[in-house]
């Protein structure tokens, strides 16, 4: 039987009652066919995962009692993805795959080339969960309304380590450029629109971030392949893929 994973905002405990409302009660019971008796794994981003077994469904609800942790929080690596928004299917393509490669945080960042000029925070809400749920991670992303880049930069944290993804000729491979720093400390990574910066802009993040410039690579990748090509680099060297954050 297929294991099903849901998000929920509650507090977890053994013994809790979990209610779902409409829309997870009707992707329980009438897309995947689970009946009263049948287990459900929940997560909240807080007390790691529970497994459930559903006591009763009625009109747009479901009752789950919870029984026992199955997976306790461990720490997360903490890496930010700030990139410029693009159009609707691949801007979801990001959302689900920055979650999967473990970012704590998402952030569509408007630059003077950037092309789409609004952003549905809701549905890249939405498509966090849902790769959080189908991916086995414990946490879900925090997801930030949209900023213009100057203005994130105005407020940078000194502390934040900004790798800056830009082909420019000169640019340190990104793997040389991560292997040179020893501590993992707090990371963020910045992909551009495909247009790339502008020189004004390239001048405000060396001035106001302390930031690492990078190549991806020989060939000029699409923004939302630059943004799995980054994070995937980033875990390799500081994140769960070469650490024993588990």
């Amino acid at each position: 039987m297929t294991s099903i994973r849901l998000y929920t905002e509650v507090e977890l405990f053994s013994g809790a009652s979990i209610v779902l409302g409409p829309q997870q009660s009707h992707y329980v019971n009438n897309v995947m066919r689970q009946k009263a008796g049948h287990c459900i794994f929940l997560f909240n981003g807080l007390d790691g995962e529970w497994r459930g077994e559903i006591r009763e469904f009625g009109r747009g609800w479901c009752d789950i009692l919870v029984l026992e942790c199955t997976k306790k929080m461990t720490a997360c690596a903490d890496v930010w993805l700030l990139f410029a928004p693009v159009k609707k299917t691949r801007i979801d393509f990001i959302a689900s795959k920055s979650t999967e490669l473990g970012a704590s945080a998402i952030q569509p960042v408007f630059t003077e080339f950037t092309s789409v000029g609004r952003v549905n925070i809701d549905r890249l809400k939405s498509n966090t969960i849902e790769a959080a749920e189908q991916c086995g991670a414990l946490v879900i992303p925090e997801v930030r309304e949209t900023k213009n880049l100057s203005e994130m930069l105005d407020f940078w944290p000194s502390e934040r380590q900004l790798l800056v993804c830009d082909n420019r000729i000169g640019r340190a491979p990104i793997l040389n450029a991560l292997n040179n720093f020893k501590d993992r400390g707090s990371w963020a990574i910045l992909v551009g629109p495909e247009g790339g910066f502008s020189e004004y802009e390239l001048d405000q993040i060396q001035q106001k971030a302390n930031p690492v410039f990078v190549s991806l690579g020989p060939r000029i990748l699409r923004a939302d392949t630059a943004v799995v090509a980054a994070l995937t680099c980033w875990q390799s060297v500081f994140g769960d893929w070469a650490s024993d954050i588990q």
